[in-house]
């Protein structure tokens, strides 16, 4: 069985430690990395669409990064008890029109016993930006 360090339940430490995981995972953009973090039956609700598996994970996450370009994203430790940690987050990307974005968002992440990610539900809000007023570039 895969076991994800660090483990619930979580302290302040292991929780931003997981939260550091999930921001340099997603921002590798490699789909194949990131669904490593969820369980095989991982449930997401990304804004109105609902993912079920690794599988459906992989597929969501390239299908995203072939549309938000140059995606850069910051989360932050929002919550944290027993298998349970919050975040707040932003992102900015671009279309292929060069049109950039900023969005940002809330997620609710539950653990199983092994760190896997077994549910992540995200709520996210998106504004469009100038290039000039971009903070998370490089």
């Amino acid at each position: 069985m895969t076991v994800r360090p660090p483990v619930p339940p979580f302290t302040e430490e292991t929780a931003r430690l997981k939260v550091q995981a999930a921001e340099d995972a997603w921002n590798s953009r490699d789909p194949e990395r990131v669904a490593l973090a969820y369980t095989e039956d991982s449930e997401w609700r990304n804004r109105d669409r609902f993912v079920n598996g690794r599988a459906e994970i992989v597929a969501f996450l390239r299908d995203k990064w072939q549309r938000e370009l140059g995606y850069r994203l910051r989360k932050e430790l929002w919550a944290y008890t027993g298998n349970r940690i919050a975040v707040r987050f932003e992102y900015e990307w671009h279309n292929a029109e060069g049109q950039w974005w900023r969005s940002y968002g809330n997620e609710n992440w539950e653990f199983d016993p092994n760190g896997l990610m077994s549910r992540r539900f995200a709520s996210i809000n998106d504004i469009p930006i100038t290039e000039a007023d971009r903070r998370l570039a490089g």
